[in-house]
């Protein structure tokens, strides 16, 4: 507070009062300078400096001064009723909730928006041009307002609505930009991680059902001389070759066509390199690849030459249903084994099964029970006894 109860606001804001009534009476008595001009006589109107005549000048000083004296006697007055207004305007504005707030002031911005656009197509007309925005503003400045409050609870759940649909657009962009990421790293790592595929793997035919099954990833390579063994193959005169070199191109063809692999044909051919096997490790050595095979010998000189080998025979052993000593089977004896008294019989995968004294049930359908299982990197042959011969034992 400053002297006489007079706090620094009061201050300023009769200062404002002042200079604001100073120029309103400066502004209307410069309008009314021709009527002065009539009153005064036209020979003080021929006078004047600064490109002001001296009637001009006299009413904008008196216009000036008594404004300003109106302004600084009555600022006290319409101080308290500003003050009264503010009072008046916070407790109404503290009896409305927030967003009843918010809502009402979006409201009253479209419809001042809205207002001014239709009052630039109106403001040419003559003598009510000026007036058109104006009207416009204070009509659809009300309706915004009040058709905005109306509609609270509807805009307000809308509002939400968008704000979640946002901030989940916002979540996602960058999940479905690092997915991206991660599925163009992953092709260009399955892309690296080359499988190179001999002949006799492709005439097997097998590998298009792991293919399909999706337990190979990476590039499958295909190197140019396999494939001209394949077609020297399928053009020999003998009748077997011929059809499994046939089969190897057919297996190929629906590998490229079927299934969502990546199939490349290297073209690289190592002249200084006879044989087919040695160039398929040498050109696995040059991309850092592996070899897919079903080939018992070529699996043992790529492991000693250090490349990875992937050999299909290893992989349908070990699919196999496991078989364990003293289990139950039932198994047809088809043939005579090596061994005095022994049968042969095949499970449906084409395991052979060796069943001691079952030449006699040669053509029958027994029940045996196993007693040994022998693995090979060739396959598995399981070893079994009649259960009836078994059960007279014990």
């Amino acid at each position: 507070m400053l002297k006489g109860g007079e706090s620094m606001l009061d201050r300023v804001l009769r200062f404002v009062i002042t200079i604001l009534m100073a120029i309103v009476g400066l502004m209307l008595m410069r309008m009314a300078s021709p009527l002065v001009t009539l009153l005064i006589g036209a020979e003080f109107s021929q006078m004047g400096i600064f490109g002001m005549t001296l009637t001009n000048i006299l009413s904008v000083l008196f216009g000036a001064i008594l404004g300003g004296a109106l302004g600084f006697y009555s600022s006290p007055w319409m101080i308290k009723k500003l003050i009264s207004f503010s009072v008046w305007v916070e407790a109404q504005l503290n009896k409305m909730p927030i967003h009843d707030v918010i809502t009402g002031a979006i409201g009253l911005a479209i419809g001042l928006i809205i207002a001014n656009l239709l009052g630039a197509a109106f403001s040419s007309l003559p003598i009510v041009g000026n007036y058109v925005p104006v009207i416009f503003s204070i009509v659809l400045g009300y309706l915004g307002m009040h058709i905005t409050l109306q509609k609270r609870d509807e805009i307000a759940s809308m509002m939400a609505g968008l704000v979640a649909l946002f901030t989940r657009l916002v979540r996602e962009i960058p999940r479905e930009r690092d997915k991206e990421k991660d599925k163009d790293k992953q092709k260009k790592s399955d892309k690296s991680k080359y499988k190179l595929l001999d002949t006799s793997v492709i005439i097997d035919g097998r590998i298009a059902d792991i293919c399909k099954s999706g337990f190979i990833e990476g590039t499958l390579l295909i190197p140019v001389f396999v494939l001209e063994e394949l077609q020297h193959i399928a053009d020999s005169a003998d009748l077997l070759k011929r059809n499994r070199g046939r089969r190897g191109l057919d297996v190929l063809n629906r590998i490229q066509k079927e299934f969502e692999m990546f199939v490349e044909i290297d073209e690289r051919d190592f002249e200084d390199v006879s044989e087919v096997d040695s160039k398929l490790i040498k050109l696995a050595q040059v991309v850092q690849g592996k070899i897919i095979t079903n080939d018992y010998n070529l699996n043992k000189v790529a492991e000693l030459q250090g490349v990875p080998v992937l050999n299909i025979n290893e992989l349908s052993n070990a699919v196999k249903p496991v078989v364990i000593p003293g289990e139950d089977m039932i198994v047809c004896v088809v043939k005579d084994g090596k061994e005095f008294g022994q049968g042969v019989a095949y499970l449906d995968d084409g395991t052979m099964i060796v069943v001691e004294g079952g030449k006699k049930f040669m053509g029958e359908t027994i029940e045996v029970v196993v007693t040994s299982v022998l693995q090979t990197a060739a396959g598995r042959m399981i070893f079994a006894k009649p259960k009836t011969a078994v059960e007279k034992g014990a």
